[in-house]
């Protein structure tokens, strides 16, 4: 059971940092077309599913203004090929884009739906997207032009968050590692003879220690995902 206990912690140490986001289709659109090697396989942790999330929407924005303006330049109509694009587009919640399909089907207020669709984290791609849609429409400017420009400002943006990703790796791989080294530490004494386990379960005193150990290990772990998270909002 001492032995489960410390794997189960090692376990939750090497989950709770979670992995940097990334994905291949981002690679894809990143690279204008370049081929790359997909990334090494990683486990999702409970940390990094609101991150993946609002990765995977802003991947699928810059997809959908890539593939709309690629319709626009084969000459649809704005209405047309919106509803092309999304069609094509991997949304993370394709039933949002519903409202917004209607809207271009029947004339309705595309940049209300488009607002309406985009998710707080992640979003930001449809809120450029239908701030140039309403500009279109008011002031009568290319749609093709605006379009082009968001979805190159959209891959700048995710070019610029991979690099700050990529750069706080250490950071991340640090905490895990010094996270994971009490328990380290426990096992290497077991192997010894040195019985850490009976001391920590056996008593108050040891039990005392093991919730403390426990508290400021997690603390830490929590402090540096809070300043690591803050860097990468930034």
């Amino acid at each position: 059971m001492m032995v489960t206990a410390a794997l189960l912690a090692l376990l939750a140490v090497w989950l709770w940092t979670g992995p940097d986001p990334g994905t291949l289709r981002l690679e894809r659109l990143l690279g204008n077309g370049r081929a790359k090697a997909p990334p090494p396989r990683r486990w999702p942790s409970l940390s990094s599913l609101p991150s993946r999330r609002a990765e995977a929407w802003r991947a699928a924005s810059a997809e959908l203004c890539q593939g709309l303006a690629a319709e626009l330049a084969g000459g649809r109509t704005a209405s047309e090929a919106l509803i092309r694009a999304v069609r094509t587009a991997a949304f993370p919640d394709p039933v949002a884009f519903r409202p917004v399909i209607a809207a271009a089907r029947d004339g309705g207020d595309v940049p209300a739906a488009l607002l309406a669709a985009a998710p707080e984290r992640g979003g930001e791609g449809l809120r450029r997207l239908a701030a140039c849609w309403r500009a279109s429409v008011t002031a009568g400017g290319g749609l093709s032009i605006l379009v082009d420009r968001v979805a190159a400002s959209l891959r700048e943006a995710e070019a610029h968050r991979r690099d700050v990703a990529t750069q706080l790796a250490g950071a991340r791989a640090t905490a895990r590692l010094l996270a994971g080294l009490p328990v380290l530490g426990l096992l290497m004494a077991a192997g010894l003879g040195m019985r850490p386990f009976s001391f920590l379960f056996g008593g108050p005193a040891g039990a005392a220690c093991l919730v403390a150990g426990v508290a400021l290990d997690g603390c830490g772990l929590w402090w540096t995902h809070c300043l690591v998270t803050r860097a990468e909002q930034t």
